[in-house]
């Protein structure tokens, strides 16, 4: 199978075990454009860490067949900096395969997995280096049948949260001050202060 893969350095080491397990893998960060997508004629977009939303004639083009792996227990948290949004206004926190759509994570959901953080224990830099790992299991896992339409996607349901980079703005000086190993508990207070 032929697969585009779109992601970050982060994302580098799930292209390379698709890679390890046979599948033909292009991997970018750069944002693509429909013509990029029809000269690779892909089987398969993945979408892992990406920084841009995909256009509409992509989304048409690949007919239902581009997933993303995202960091939160959608609907909650969609967009950015979903890890920071989960603590800060309660909400679950997980991971989640989902096809998209034209909307920001909202296409309809393959996988999800709820994970459960001890707060008194865990860090901003922990908490995300935890979900990455989840995510990327709960695609190892379950990649043979994805690529092969062998799960039942679900509807999102209509509540839950959405957040773009300029909402985390008011605490990036904290954020930037103390670090990324600065306690969730902490974030917290900061942010209810």
């Amino acid at each position: 199978m032929k697969i585009l893969f779109l992601g970050d350095d982060l994302s580098k080491s799930l292209s390379n075990w698709l890679t390890s397990i046979g599948e033909k893998v292009v991997h970018i960060e750069r944002k693509g454009d429909i013509n990029l997508v029809k000269k690779i004629n892909p089987d398969f977009i993945i979408s892992y860490n990406y920084r841009h939303i995909i256009s509409s004639d992509i989304i048409k083009f690949m007919n239902n067949k581009i997933i993303n792996l995202h960091i939160s227990y959608l609907p909650y948290n969609k967009g950015a900096h979903p890890n920071i949004w989960s603590f800060l206004e309660d909400t679950p926190k997980g991971v989640t395969i989902h096809y998209i759509d034209e909307g920001v994570d909202t296409g309809d959901i393959i996988l999800q997995k709820k994970v459960f953080f001890d707060e008194d224990k865990e860090t901003l830099k922990s908490s995300y280096e935890i979900l990455h790992s989840e995510i990327k299991t709960l695609f190892k896992e379950n990649w043979e049948k994805i690529k092969k339409d062998k799960i039942i996607s679900k509807k999102q349901r209509e509540e839950g949260t959405i957040h773009y980079k300029m909402d985390l703005l008011i605490l990036e000086p904290f954020i930037k001050e103390k670090g990324w190993d600065t306690p969730i508990k902490e974030l917290k207070e900061k942010y209810n202060s």
